[in-house]
């Protein structure tokens, strides 16, 4: 058995209209259908693609604390990303330098943590060996 890829990330927020209005308009991500058993069940969600990958966001019962906890998107021009999420009214938060990447962080309108990250330079991913 071998794990491949993160196939979504799940953010709870406290309020799904304006949410999927965020992820939708602000950031671009297409939204796609749910599963047709979900509403039945009471479940209050929407789901959104990205590349191959998905993001959820699901109605949660209480507001999240603010977490360092967070989900990273990468993009193509991350100055030209910042320039944008200011000019849409977005606090940007400048964090430590990767080198070879150019990255912030921004908030959801519930608070919930995104990276946006521009590779400039491919990362080594050296495996660091195990004591196995």
């Amino acid at each position: 058995m071998q794990f491949s890829q993160i196939q979504h990330c799940n953010l709870v927020v406290q309020n799904l209209e304006r949410a999927a209005a965020f992820y939708r308009d602000v950031l671009g991500l297409t939204e796609i259908e749910i599963p047709s058993t979900f509403e039945p069940a009471g479940l209050k969600v929407r789901w959104f693609r990205l590349g191959s990958q998905q993001i959820h966001i699901l109605l949660g019962a209480e507001k999240q604390s603010a977490s360092q906890g967070h989900m990273a998107l990468q993009v193509d021009d991350a100055q030209a990303a910042r320039l944008w999420m200011k000019e849409k009214g977005f606090d940007i938060e400048e964090t430590i330098l990767i080198p070879g990447a150019n990255r912030f962080f921004v908030r959801d309108p519930d608070g919930n943590l995104i990276e946006i990250i521009e590779w400039q330079e491919a990362y080594a991913n050296i495996p660091i060996p195990s004591d196995n």
